[in-house]
């Protein structure tokens, strides 16, 4: 029988990928684990403590807080400070971003951007939840750090992850040498090696978006939504409609099987709903780095300009066929609709 291979024995043996490879990232992507692991047991009992529902609080975006929400932020803020790698913590839970300067050790070379638990609003109805993490390097070791060391383009970052917190509870995230996914072994309490070289399929047939909102849609989009719906061989349509309410279950499934995750701008949310720092940034570099394609609809998700810690986009991620044939759609509707006018 094998040996497993756990998170951080992989991690070592890979520092050598990492251009700056002095160990630092390694310690940095430890502090998260660790963190995860305490969230993953909050999580795991929520329905035994009262950890369940509503904090009586809203975020910065206005939008309810639950209860662990504001505990899995404390704990990725707690151990990124004490691990002592990260200058920065910019978070989906704060306005602002959380500067780091430790009075007895140098300051740390890393920014992490966190969103601490996605999908939490479903976490009452027992449906898995997620977090997301993005790394950057620090722009200059001289300056002190300030929020333009956050802004910086999506491919600027130097690793990218989501834990899962479902049936199993994995980690799986990229340094720019592929992806790699670790599952919780709770009996050693060890993340191991469990699927190896993550690829997403180029074609799918699954499509996850939120058809709730259908008649807000751009035109492209809906048009969209009919070709998924309709009847066609020798082809895979219609496609499989999945929608779970979580990004990171959404992200994980059609990563594993092939498909396609929309969250467009609507008429309420013209620049999109979901953030670009710590949403859109991380999951778009681990699914290119599966060889899948992540777009806001009219270019690549890494290449955007980012103006605002909290700033919004549009997005179209997942499998590369999939996702080109969504941009084919909406760039014919913009074209007509620009004859239109």
């Amino acid at each position: 029988m094998s040996t497993a291979i756990t998170l951080g024995q992989f991690i070592i043996e890979k520092q050598a990928d990492f251009p700056y490879a002095k160990g630092e990232l390694s310690r940095l992507l430890r502090d998260i684990a660790i963190a995860a692991k305490i969230i993953n047991r909050e999580v795991n009992k929520a329905g035994l403590m009262d950890i369940l529902g509503n904090a009586g609080s809203n975020n910065i975006h206005s939008e309810p807080q639950q209860k662990l929400d504001v505990f899995a932020n404390e704990q990725f803020i707690s151990a990124l400070k004490a691990g002592g790698e990260c200058c920065i913590v910019a978070s989906e839970e704060n306005e602002d971003i959380i500067i780091i300067d430790p009075p007895d050790r140098k300051q740390g070379k890393y920014i992490v951007a966190i969103d601490p638990l996605d999908g939490s609003s479903n976490i009452d109805v027992n449906v898995p939840v997620g977090s997301i993490f993005s790394i950057i390097r620090k722009s200059n070791d001289v300056d002190p750090c300030a929020l333009s060391d956050v802004l910086q383009k999506g491919h600027m970052q130097v690793a990218a992850g989501y834990i899962i917190y479902g049936s199993s509870t994995m980690l799986v995230y990229t340094t720019g040498k592929g992806v790699n996914g670790f599952t919780l072994d709770p009996s050693i309490g060890e993340f191991c090696l469990s699927h190896p070289d993550m690829h997403i399929p180029e074609d799918g047939n699954i499509y996850s978006i939120n058809e709730g909102h259908y008649v807000n849609f751009p035109k492209g989009v809906k048009q969209y939504i009919k070709y998924c719906q309709e009847e066609q061989h020798p082809t895979r349509r219609p496609y499989i409609s999945r929608y779970i309410g979580s990004m990171v279950a959404d992200i994980h499934r059609n990563l594993i099987k092939g498909g396609i995750f929309i969250y467009p701008a609507t008429a309420s949310s013209p620049e999109g709903k979901l953030r670009l720092v710590y949403e859109c940034n991380p999951i778009a570099f681990i699914i290119e780095q599966a060889g899948g394609r992540a777009s806001n609809g009219h270019g690549r998700i890494l290449d955007l300009e980012v103006s605002g810690l909290h700033q919004r986009t549009a997005v179209f991620i997942g499998s590369i066929n999939m996702v080109s044939q969504v941009e084919r759609f909406l760039k014919e509707a913009a074209g007509l609709a620009s004859i239109d006018n």
